[in-house]
């Protein structure tokens, strides 16, 4: 009699024994990972042994297609027009992104425009913001000056720790020496025709010419225009040394035969000074002609000799060679005065002829001419001009 099933042992048979669990059965799932783990052995065995991987490698527990063992076929590379479409197309992007976001932020800013209140004061800025502007911009032009402080002492020091500075500064000196001693008449003469020359008396200044004005003994040239009030010495020799010696003291009378009158007499009275001098030369008076240029026909010079003056009017002005003496000497029955001086200024190439005619006192009651008075001389010594220059004095050149 067989136990039947509900017994406690009628089913022992059936029933695995002790540490035993009944196999599964393999699904879909389990076949495919099954032949993908061969498929990945044969080729790692196929690789180790130097035979060539196969590609379709028999599946044993199941006809499932295996998931490897498939076919790809490459996408084909895009055209130019491809190309083209894809970047307007970022562009696009990029453009609409942009101005999405400043129009937002835009958006955000006009609130806190509008929060600030209005009127006269909302439109201008506070001490605190002007004080702050003016040191941000006092601050910036403080840099910008430490900078270039900056820049030029780093060029100095590189330029001073060079081998060749000092030769080069020492030359440099020395050329610039040689230059001042050469030329520093023509660089004063220059400064001295912008400056007046003289320290004139405001009572010398005759605003009527008619007028009899008593004056002292002493002799004087007077020029209002350039402002000049110098001592002119009459009888000097016409020699170059006497002429230099008188005009370190103010103006010379340089009485040539034909033109050796006197102020007040018929006839020419000529007289000398310097328009620029050597700095290093003796004498108040190197420059008190230097702007005997600026004189124009029409012009009035004022003459005192002996205890008189006399009033001149300027009638032309020319520019002659030293050499031309004849231009002094010409008959005149009337008064005549002629101002001679160095021109350009700072050198003694040509000389200046200042001429004028005296209108008062009366010119038709003046002295006889001196003898020999309008007659010309060939042996009449030169125009007296400056003293030599440095190259001159060094290598023995002739004088002005």
């Amino acid at each position: 009699m067989n136990p039947d099933n509900n017994s406690p042992g009628g089913d022992l048979k059936h029933r695995p024994a002790a540490g035993h669990t009944l196999d599964p059965q393999p699904n879909d799932s389990e076949a495919q990972r099954s032949a993908a783990t061969n498929i990945i052995r044969g080729n790692i065995d196929a690789l180790y042994e130097g035979r060539p991987v196969s590609q379709d490698e028999p599946i044993d527990q199941t006809d499932a297609p295996n998931p490897y063992q498939r076919t790809h076929n490459p996408h084909p590379a895009p055209e130019a027009d491809q190309w083209k479409q894809y970047h307007s197309a970022w562009q696009n992007y990029y453009q609409k992104y942009y101005e999405n976001y400043y129009t937002h932020e835009l958006s955000k800013a006009k609130p806190i425009e509008q929060e600030k209140p209005t009127g006269y004061f909302s439109s201008q800025p506070t001490d605190l913001e002007q004080t702050t502007q003016e040191l941000s911009n006092d601050q910036a032009l403080f840099e910008l000056r430490q900078k270039l402080l900056g820049k030029v002492q780093d060029s100095a020091k590189k330029i001073r720790k060079s081998r060749h500075f000092i030769p080069v500064a020492a030359a440099l000196a020395v050329v610039l020496i040689f230059v001042f001693l050469q030329y520093n008449r023509v660089f004063i003469a220059n400064v001295q025709a912008y400056v007046s020359p003289g320290s004139i008396d405001p009572q010398n200044i005759v605003v009527d010419p008619t007028a009899d004005v008593v004056v002292g003994p002493e002799s004087r040239l007077i020029i209002p225009k350039i402002n000049v009030d110098v001592p002119a010495l009459y009888d000097v020799a016409t020699d170059y040394d006497s002429q230099m010696a008188a005009m370190e003291k103010g103006v010379a009378h340089f009485p040539i035969p034909g033109a050796n009158s006197h102020p007040g007499e018929v006839g020419n009275t000529v007289l000398s000074g310097h328009s620029s001098n050597d700095l290093f030369d003796v004498g108040d008076y190197k420059f008190i002609f230097a702007q005997l240029e600026k004189l124009s026909p029409g012009d009035s010079i004022y003459a005192n000799y002996n205890s008189k003056r006399y009033t001149y009017v300027i009638t032309k002005t020319e520019v002659v060679a030293p050499t031309e003496v004849s231009k002094l000497v010409y008959p005149t029955d009337k008064p005549m005065l002629t101002l001679i001086t160095c021109t350009p200024l700072g050198t003694a190439l040509n000389r200046l002829l200042v001429t004028a005619e005296q209108v008062t006192p009366d010119p038709t009651a003046a002295a006889p001419a001196p003898a020999g008075s309008g007659e010309s001389s060939t042996d009449s010594a030169a125009i007296p001009g400056n003293s030599p220059t440095f190259l001159e004095r060094l290598f023995g050149g002739g004088n002005n």
